[in-house]
């Protein structure tokens, strides 16, 4: 006989996570002493978990599935209709495979000398500047690089407008009111565009190198042998683009982490690539990024002696799950040494999803994400000078997503 999972009194709970944004299932998970508890979000019956064995549990095909998961508003403006985080299966599987073809080492190195090339004449231009505004230069660089990575052509004078579409779609899906609605509206003007870009690949008119997104995603083929409708294969393509650009939430914390602990900086130049790795999955794992994510109970089953019933919708806690002392030591002090010969599970570091590339939900970005960081904090810490005024470096923990409150403005930057 299974036990009841404990429960959050209250009609529903929606706006309580607006109000505590990443912290709202770890502070439950707290209060209850319980890994699993259930409430009311969206309208609907809903059970958060968090931990490791949590989710190992939650990226268990068998027992939870994507589909009819995400909220509307999440589809709308983050994921896209259709896109490959919806799907569960081989539908899945195949669909994942077409991404995970891009991760190639030729492929990664490319994408590496388009963000160094880019860095460059980036910091070439803010020489000229008394000052800029770090979150929305690294934007820029980011979305240049993506462009020319995924095949996509982007006139210059369109770079701007891109780059801000693609930062409101992930701004703008636990935003309320007019900033929600720019999301939207963002992705629909993106879509429509890569869709014209499409059917000219199919069409002849644009000859995307083999190697890229616009190429392998307009000539991919699903299960049943037929090309991805060219609204589909948008929506992929955007799933390179805007997680790109969105790398540019965890540049601003590796700015900051170098600033607020100049200690790390000493040990980072003394040329140890090791200690580089360290501090970048230390920056993913202790700022906030994503805070959770969503799925749905294939079927009825029973964990740790509770009942979770079909169609359940459910949340695993990203950010509490990297921030476990079950699972780390000190989990609130930056401490990167902690990944020094690490051999943790992929369920207990999972700032971008966890469990495997291939079967599971994990981000095939998560390659990409680690090469686009590395270049960066090198150029950081080797290839420019600069000076970091005073300004307010705080960030919400409320705020999804969370950035420093002034997107760090930097002066008299200098290559070196």
């Amino acid at each position: 006989m299974s036990n009841p999972i404990p429960h959050e009194d209250g009609m529903d709970h929606t706006l309580d996570v607006i109000r505590e944004g990443y912290l709202y299932i770890l502070n439950r998970r707290n209060s209850f002493h319980s890994d699993v508890f259930e409430t009311r979000l969206l309208g609907k019956k809903a059970i958060c978990m968090g931990g490791k064995e949590a989710a190992e549990v939650f990226y268990d095909p068998e027992k939870f599935e994507r589909e009819g998961s995400a909220p509307n508003r999440i589809k709308q403006t983050l994921f896209g209709k259709g896109a490959v985080q919806t799907l569960d299966g081989e539908q899945h599987k195949h669909r994942k495979e077409m991404f995970m073809s891009l991760m190639t080492p030729d492929n990664l190195n490319r994408l590496k000398e388009l963000v160094k090339g880019h860095w460059e004449k980036a910091a070439k231009k803010w020489e000229q500047k008394d000052e800029i505004v770090f979150y929305e230069e690294v934007q820029e660089i980011l979305c240049r690089s993506a462009c020319e990575w995924a095949g996509v052509p982007v006139p210059d004078d369109e770079l701007k407008n891109l780059t801000n579409h693609l930062e409101a779609m992930f701004e703008s899906p636990a935003a309320l009111g007019p900033d929600h609605w720019k999301g939207r509206n963002a992705r629909n003007l993106v879509e429509k565009r890569i869709q014209e870009i499409v059917h000219s690949v199919r069409d002849g008119k644009i000859q995307p190198p083999e190697v890229t997104a616009l190429f392998r995603f307009a000539t991919h083929r699903d299960l049943e042998g037929n090309l991805l409708d060219a609204e589909t294969v948008s929506v992929e393509v955007i799933n390179i683009l805007r997680p790109i650009v969105a790398i540019s939430i965890y540049l601003n914390f590796t700015l900051l982490a170098l600033h607020q602990y100049p200690e790390e900086r000493q040990k980072l130049t003394s040329g140890d690539e090791k200690y580089a790795e360290m501090f970048i999955q230390e920056v993913r794992r202790y700022f906030p990024f994503f805070p959770f994510i969503a799925a749905r109970v294939r079927k009825d089953f029973v964990w740790k002696n509770y009942q979770f019933e079909e169609n359940t919708l459910t949340f695993l806690d990203l950010y509490g799950t990297n921030h476990d002392p079950e699972i780390w030591d000190n989990p609130d002090v930056f401490h990167p040494q902690r990944f020094h010969d690490w051999k943790g599970s992929p369920f207990g570091f999972i700032p971008q999803g966890g469990g495997e590339y291939l079967i599971g939900h994990r981000c095939a970005g998560e390659y990409v994400t680690m090469e686009v960081m590395r270049e960066s904090l090198d150029f950081l810490l080797n290839r420019m000078d600069y000076d970091v005024p005073n300004q307010d470096l705080s960030y919400s923990m409320v705020s999804i997503p969370s950035i420093p409150h002034s997107k760090i403005i930097l002066q008299k930057v200098k290559r070196r």
